[in-house]
């Protein structure tokens, strides 16, 4: 752990608790759009973990998870530092938005550019303050528009840092899921830093059962790095899911589900079914393997080719 932090030209000592603000840019309306940052220090020397939310604007569980934890005062580590950004992407917090206002998205612009376009520009900004100092991190996401994840972890599991902190975290499921070219997550492995992703819920909905997991398993894994006290025991339950599989829709209708996340399926199962809205036509949807829902779309609309069913195992 470094004696001293730098973040936005503000010098951060062991010992000291800060909030700076992150300047990134301005709106055509000249309001300077700031990433807050909160900076927690230990004066004994530990890891750096970065907890980070609202990558995409619209996934309010993971703000959710680190709001709660600034404002229980979870944060303050026995040893070490934690970095907690409850909201990365302001722009498309305050559009209710996935992507910036340029329509990118900006965790498939990383590492970044500083003179590229304004997801790039935050990538660039965000890699270059606060990624130097990290060692490990969790990466709070939520289901897209109307697709419900049940709480799990992703990561890389043939990286053994990555199993660790993963089991530590101890989340009803753990997927082995493959980097994504312009993720945070990719860039942080390329300079050997472990990033953990957490899924739950959908955008714009707050999912308490996520949100709840989310919580715990973070102290669960600060526990482990022994920069907390103590922390919640280890579910015994947790399914480790090395494949996955999506079901898409092969016909436009109405969708009809008729499982929810984190059943149990099997192979062939009935899971639900399109018909279209004149009564006419009605198709029954079967499961493409046996494992678990750990995805739902809620959308009673769907087009072709929509993913309907995501199956863990």
């Amino acid at each position: 752990m470094p004696e001293t932090i730098v973040i936005n030209g503000k010098s951060i000592d062991r010992g000291e608790k800060v909030l700076t603000k992150l300047v990134i840019s301005k709106l055509p309306s000249g309001t300077v759009i700031e990433i807050p940052i909160y900076v927690f220090r230990s004066v004994h020397d530990g890891p750096v973990v970065l907890l980070m939310a609202g990558m995409h604007g619209d996934e309010v569980n993971g703000i959710e998870i680190v709001r709660r934890m600034l404002s229980k005062k979870m944060l303050y580590p026995l040893k070490g530092t934690i970095i907690a950004v409850p909201i990365l992407n302001i722009y498309g917090f305050l559009n209710f938005s996935r992507q910036v206002p340029d329509g990118k998205d900006v965790n498939r612009s990383f590492p970044g550019n500083r003179d590229g376009s304004l997801a790039s520009r935050v990538a660039h900004r965000f890699m270059k303050e606060v990624m130097p100092y990290v060692d490990y991190g969790v990466d709070f996401h939520t289901g897209g528009s109307s697709r419900t994840n049940y709480p799990q972890i992703r990561c890389v599991m043939s990286n053994k840092k990555n199993e660790e902190l993963a089991k530590a975290f101890s989340a009803p499921f753990i997927l082995n899921a493959g980097y994504r070219q312009g993720s945070l997550r990719k860039e942080a492995a390329k300079i050997d830093k472990s990033i953990l992703v957490f899924e739950t819920g959908e955008s714009l909905r707050f999912d308490e059962l996520g949100i709840r997991e989310g919580m715990e398993g973070t102290m669960r894994l600060l526990h482990h790095l022994g920069m907390l006290a103590s922390a919640p025991a280890s579910r015994e339950d947790t399914k480790v899911c090395m494949k996955d599989i999506w079901l898409r829709a092969k016909n436009a209708g109405l969708f009809r589900s008729t499982i929810k996340v984190g059943d149990y399926v099997k192979k062939n199962q009935v899971v639900g079914s399109i018909t279209d809205p004149y009564g006419e036509m009605e198709v029954r949807l079967n499961a493409p393997a046996n494992g678990y829902v750990v995805g739902l779309n809620n959308m009673p609309v769907v087009n072709q080719g929509d993913a309907i069913l995501h199956i863990a195992f």
